[in-house]
C-alpha cells in the first residue's frame, strides 16, 4: 500500500520540539500590518520546493502590480521544517511557505501560522472538501490546498484473469483473492516494514480518529472501533502471509517485484504511478484501476491518504501582509494557468489539483503506457474517487514524533513479532505520555 513518500517516511520530530501549554498555545508573532500603506508593491517572501513553483511565481508577478512574490527554493520537506523552526525563533519567517498537511497542527500550536479564515472562507467551494479540510484546525483556515490525491487500487489484469479473479470490491474480497494468489506464490500486496501508512489510511477509511479536540484538551484514541476494524483486515493479511515485505529503501527492487508479478496490487494515488512507468520493462498495458476496496456493507469511502500529505500554501503569523499573502495563495491554487503548470508532470509536480472539479486533469495524471486498453475506464475510477475522499481526519500536535514511534512498532507487526492490537495499545500509551511531557492538555 505504502502511501508515504520518502520525505515523510523518514522525517523526524523537527517541528514539534517546543514545549507547549494548553490545547493550541499562542506563541508570539508580529502584528499583521494588513492595513499598512506602502509607497510601492508589497513583497511577500515565499519558500517552497515543488517543481513548477518558480514558473507560477513568475506568472503571478507578471499579472500583479501591487503584490510581488519573492521565491526561495528549499531543498525538500525536511529541510523546510528545520529552516522554518529557525526562522520563527529568529522572527524572520517568510510570509508564504509550502508544506504538507500533517505539520499544520504542530505549527498552529506553536503560533507560527496565521488564521486566514476571513480572507479565504468565501473561496471554500472552489476546492474539494478533502483538500480544504487539511488546512484547518478547529474550524479555522491556515492554509490553501495546492494539490489533492485520489486513491484507488491498481492491479495486474493478466494475473487476475489467469486465476479467475475479479478486482476486489471489498476488503473481504481482497483477502479472498490474496489467499487464492498465495497458492501460486503470488502476493496480493506489499507491507514495507518502515511504513505504517497502511494502518493509517485503513483506519482513516474505517472512520477512526486517533486525535480529536474535546473541549480544551486533545483526545487520543488508537483503539476506537474504526481502528480495530482496520487492524482486523491487516492482521488477517499478515497472518495468512498474503503480503510481500519489501522495503522501499530499495525502491527499484520493489518496482521490479511488481513488474515481474511477484506482487499484483497496490492501493495508491496518481503520483505513485510515475515510479511504475519509470521502472517497469515488462508489464506495460497489463494494469488496470479499480475503486479502493470498501468494508463489507459500507458505502465507498476513500481515505485522504495523500490528501493529508498533499500540498498547502501556508501563511505565517509573522507576515505583515496576511491578506495579500492569503490572496496570493488562492491565486496560485485557482488560476487556470498556474494549476495547469503544477499539475503537469513536465512543467510541475504531476499531482492532482485541489480544485473542486479536477476531472479535466485526470487524463494527463494517469499514464496510458501503463494501463493500455484500461486507460479510458481508469479515468472514471480516478474521478469518482475524488467524490468520496474523507475530510474528518485530525493531525495531532505531536504527529511527526508519533509517526516515527509507530514506524518501529509497525516493523515488529510486519515481522510477526507482535499483533496490530499490541502496536495500538503501545501507541495509545506513548502518545498520551508524549503530549503530557510537552505540556499539552490531553485525555485518553
Amino acid at each position: 500500500m505504502n502511501f508515504t513518500s520518502p520525505r515523510r517516511r523518514f522525517a523526524r520530530a523537527a517541528v514539534a520540539g517546543l514545549a507547549l501549554s494548553g490545547l493550541l498555545s499562542a506563541c508570539g508573532g508580529s502584528d499583521s500590518g494588513d492595513d499598512a500603506k506602502s509607497s510601492g508593491p508589497v513583497t511577500l517572501p515565499f519558500w517552497g520546493w515543488a517543481n513548477g513553483q518558480e514558473a507560477v511565481v513568475k506568472a503571478f508577478n507578471a499579472s500583479h502590480k501591487d503584490v510581488q512574490l519573492k521565491y526561495t527554493k528549499v531543498t525538500d520537506q525536511l529541510t523546510m521544517q528545520k529552516q522554518l523552526t529557525n526562522a520563527v525563533k529568529a522572527g524572520n519567517a517568510p510570509c508564504l511557505l509550502q508544506n504538507t498537511g500533517e505539520y499544520v497542527t504542530s505549527w498552529v500550536s506553536q503560533g507560527a501560522l496565521a488564521d486566514i479564515t476571513k480572507y479565504v472562507e468565501s473561496s471554500k467551494d472552489k476546492f474539494n472538501p478533502g483538500s480544504w479540510a487539511v488546512g484547518q484546525v478547529q474550524g479555522k483556515v491556515y492554509g490553501i490546498p495546492t494539490s489533492s490525491a485520489p486513491a484507488f487500487t491498481i492491479y495486474r489484469t493478466d494475473v487476475f484473469e489467469k486465476y479467475g479473479l475479479k478486482a476486489p470490491a471489498t476488503w473481504d474480497d481482497f483477502i479472498a483473492a490474496g489467499k487464492e494468489l498465495k497458492k501460486h506464490d503470488i502476493k496480493i500486496t506489499n507491507y514495507a516494514g518502515e511504513d505504517p501508512s497502511t494502518l493509517e489510511v485503513l483506519a482513516m477509511q474505517a472512520g477512526a480518529h486517533w486525535y480529536a479536540i474535546d473541549g480544551g484538551s486533545w483526545k487520543v484514541d488508537f483503539q476506537d472501533a474504526g481502528t480495530l476494524k482496520a487492524a482486523k483486515v491487516i492482521q488477517e493479511i499478515i497472518d495468512n502471509d498474503l503480503n510481500s515485505k519489501l522495503s522501499f529503501a530499495d525502491y527499484a527492487a520493489v518496482q521490479r517485484n511488481y513488474d515481474n508479478a511477484g506482487t499484483v496490487t497496490r492501493q495508491i494515488s496518481t503520483w505513485q504511478m510515475s515510479g511504475m512507468v519509470q521502472n517497469f520493462t515488462k508489464s506495460f498495458g497489463k494494469w488496470a484501476l479499480s475503486p479502493w476496496p470498501t468494508f463489507t456493507g459500507e458505502a465507498p469511502r476513500t481515505p485522504a491518504g495523500t490528501n493529508q500529505s498533499g500540498g498547502l500554501t501556508l501563511v505565517t503569523e509573522q507576515c505583515e501582509n496576511k491578506e495579500q499573502a492569503a490572496q496570493a495563495a488562492l491565486w496560485m491554487s485557482t488560476d487556470a494557468g498556474a494549476v495547469k503548470t503544477m499539475a503537469s508532470p513536465e512543467t510541475g509536480s504531476g499531482v492532482m489539483p485541489a480544485v473542486a472539479d479536477s476531472s479535466s486533469y485526470v487524463p494527463e495524471a494517469i499514464p496510458e503506457k501503463l494501463l493500455g486498453k484500461n486507460y479510458g475506464p481508469a479515468q472514471k475510477v480516478v474521478t469518482d474517487s475524488m467524490g468520496t475522499i474523507t475530510d474528518d481526519w485530525t493531525f495531532g500536535p505531536n504527529w511527526t514524533a508519533m509517526f516515527t514511534e509507530m514506524q518501529d512498532e509497525w516493523a515488529a507487526v510486519v515481522g510477526k513479532k507482535q499483533k496490530v492490537t499490541d502496536l495500538l495499545a503501545h501507541m495509545q500509551e506513548w502518545t498520551v505520555n508524549d503530549l503530557k511531557q510537552r505540556g499539552i492538555s490531553v485525555k485518553g
